[in-house]
Formats: C-alpha cells, structure tokens, sequence
C-alpha cells in the first residue's frame, strides 16, 4: 500500500498530518484502554496491542502513557507493542480525584467537546460552567447538548438562563436522545475525519444518544433515579467509536468530580474580569469597599448571584491547583521557581 493510500485510511479516524510512522512501524489510534492491553485501529482493521515495557515503569508521568484517542506507533509482533505515542494536538483532562496532584487525560486529538446535560434533576449551570472551564485549553470547541427535551414542559426560560450565563457564540443544542430527526443537528461536529468527545453526569443520556449515532443499541443504557435524575456507570470506559457519519466519537464515563488543573484561564468569565478591573481600588475584594463595580452589577442585577459565586469557587480552586502544580515543578526542577503567583490585583489605588 502507497503512503499516500495509508493516509487516507487514516483520515477516516481523524489523522490530520502527512508523516507516517518510521520504516518498520505503523500508526494507529487508541480506541479503548483495558486492563489486558489497549484496542487499537489503523483504519482499516480493530485489533490489540500491549504497551511497550517502558510505559509500565512506576513514576512515569500518566499523560507519557496512551489514551484513548491517542495515534500511536506500532511494532508488529505476537501480540503488537505500542512504541511510542504521536504528538497530540489536542488534549482534555481534569485533575484526578484524591489529595495528591495527579492529571487524568480524558481524551486527545479530539475537535469539539459534547457536553451533554439532561433537562431534568440533572440540570446544573454551574455544572456547566465547570464542564466549558476544563475545555477552555484543550484546543477543542465545546458544544452544549441538552438532553431530555421530551419530557419537559417550560424549558424555555432555563435555557434562556442558561445561554446569559454562557460566552456569547457557544453552541447550545436542545435534542432528544432517542430521535434520529433530533440528533442530525450533531452533524456540523461529526463530519467525515472530526473526533467528538461526549462528557456528561451519569445518566445525562450519554449512552442512549450514542446508539442513536450509532444507529444501534451498541452501548449499555440503564433507568434513571425519579428523585434526583442520576444514572448508574453503564458505560464503565472510554471508548472511540466510528460513526455513519464518517466522524469518531469517543464515548465516556459519567464524572462525578471535576477538578480544575491549574492551567484554566477562565475566559468563561472574561466580563467578571472586566467589571473587577474597574473597581476603584486594584485590590478590592469586592465586599463592602467603596466604589466596588462587582458590587454595583451585583445589586442592578447585569451580574447574577449564582454566577459569582461559582466564578469565586472555580478561581479558587484554579488558583489552589496552579499553585500545587507549581511546587511540584519546582521540586522536580530543583527548587527553582516556575512562574510568578497568579492575580490580577495590585495593591492601590486605581489612576
């Protein structure tokens, strides 16, 4: 086979460059991670592989090892070994669950995030908001799906809310899970070579609009809870999946926590930023000072009470975990300092 007729196999899960492997390997793209070894593709045909020995050596950083949606090189043997790990363009992760800093990479070369929230007991802006925040630098554009939409009356006023919340340009799609005629609205993002990544609360649906995509019942999907709309794991890994449409969708677990890495910049909430730069004072904390401009938007009503405060607890917590992955650098870098802390506050008084 030509290079030329490699490359177009590889288009077909997402392949976006024009160098191929060196002589003797070949690419593929990690679909699905197991404790047996990894499921592989190359275009043409699934098939396994085992890690090579030095991406099983204890304190490796676990973004060095394969994920899913990983393209990977591949020595052929019995069974295959992947030898190294392609360049990634680009990459979503959330920092794991626990004390200690540790990143989880959710999915890689991937286009668009598919945030998927249910318009029942599952719905929660702020939820969202969280969900758009980790997307911010991963180089994929977030797209939010709310689900659900047939068994609810009056959503149109949530949703209202919800979009004043949300940067003005972000897709916001209201669809029904089950209904092929509802999810075609999907298909800007899921066009022949473009990778998807669906995220979304145990029970959001997540599965059930997948086989919609699929065309079949291929993924597991379970009943909701009636109190507070939250499902059980039926999907139990990520998984990258061909679609009809020509696009790869990487399907993934419910997340129950969702912790920010550090590196966010929260440009969710660039309009907070602007109205604290016209605080009278550069080091207002934006309580009882005078001349307080988030105060003033807080009382006219332009800033919503919600908004802030998840902004607070979403800046805090970015500032907590920067500075946590700071002194980890630092230590691995022999106590030498990283960057200067974050902040956009002085301490005087505005010119």
């Amino acid at each position: 086979m030509s290079d030329a007729e490699t490359i177009e196999r590889l288009r077909r899960i997402g392949w976006r460059d024009d160098a191929l492997a060196a002589s003797g390997l070949r690419l593929a793209r990690v679909v699905a991670q197991h404790r047996a070894g990894y499921q592989l593709h190359d275009g043409d045909a699934l098939f396994g592989a085992q890690p090579d020995g030095r991406f099983l050596k204890r304190g490796i950083d676990p973004g060095e090892r394969p994920v899913v949606g990983d393209f990977v090189e591949v020595a052929d043997g019995t069974p295959p070994h992947i030898v190294a790990v392609r360049p990634r363009r680009t990459v979503l992760s959330r920092a794991a669950a626990g004390e200690r800093y540790e990143r989880q990479l959710i999915a890689t070369n991937i286009d668009y995030v598919l945030v998927l929230t249910g318009l029942d007991g599952d719905f929660n802006a702020a939820r969202i908001e969280r969900y758009l925040s980790l997307t911010e630098g991963s180089g994929a554009q977030p797209v939010v799906l709310l689900s659900k939409v047939d068994t609810r009356d009056g959503v149109a006023e949530q949703i209202a809310a919800l979009r004043a919340r949300l940067p003005e340009g972000t897709p916001i799609h209201c669809l029904n899970g089950k209904d092929p005629a509802s999810v075609v609205v999907l298909a800007p993002y899921l066009q022949p070579g473009d990778s998807a990544v669906l995220v979304g609360s145990s029970g959001a649906g997540k599965s059930t609009l997948t086989n919609t995509l699929l065309g079949s019942a291929t993924m597991a999907t379970a009943a909701v809870r009636s109190h507070d709309s939250r499902g059980r794991h039926t999907t139990t890994h990520r998984a990258l999946l061909q679609l009809p449409s020509g696009g790869c969708l990487i399907d993934t677990p419910g997340m129950r926590e969702l912790k920010l890495t550090g590196d966010e910049n929260l440009d969710l909430f660039a309009d907070i930023e602007v109205l604290a730069e016209q605080c009278r004072f550069a080091d207002c904390g934006h309580g009882s000072e005078p001349g307080c401009a988030v105060q003033v938007a807080l009382d006219t009503g332009e800033l919503a009470p919600g908004r802030w405060r998840n902004y607070l607890k979403l800046h805090d917590e970015r500032e907590e975990q920067a500075a946590t992955l700071e002194a980890r650098l630092r230590k691995q870098r022999g106590g030498r300092p990283i960057e200067q802390p974050r902040g956009h506050r002085g301490q005087r008084e505005r010119d």
